[in-house]
């Protein structure tokens, strides 16, 4: 599971301008939830990025939501996003 998330990390990294990252796994919150699978995580992403903060709020989360596309499709259920500056 860390190596899944450094993939996150790095994906991110590569591909946007970041500073900082943290990723929380918040996956265990949700084990009682109707559509919960131990398969798909709940993360929460905390970026520092002056870039990310450079622009529109809702346009930073499509550019994150792009860059993490294919694992919204198949290994992430639920993503938060904390962009802090």
């Amino acid at each position: 599971m860390k190596n899944y998330l450094k993939d996150i990390e790095s994906k991110l990294k590569k591909n946007i301008q970041i500073d900082e990252i943290k990723i929380v796994d918040n996956s265990h919150k949700h084990k009682g939830h109707r559509f919960f699978s131990p398969d798909k995580l709940h993360i929460h992403l905390k970026i520092k990025s002056s870039f990310l903060n450079s622009i529109k709020r809702l346009d930073a989360q499509k550019l994150i939501m792009k860059v993490l596309k294919e694992d919204l499709e198949s290994k992430i259920h639920a993503l938060e996003i904390s962009l802090e500056k």
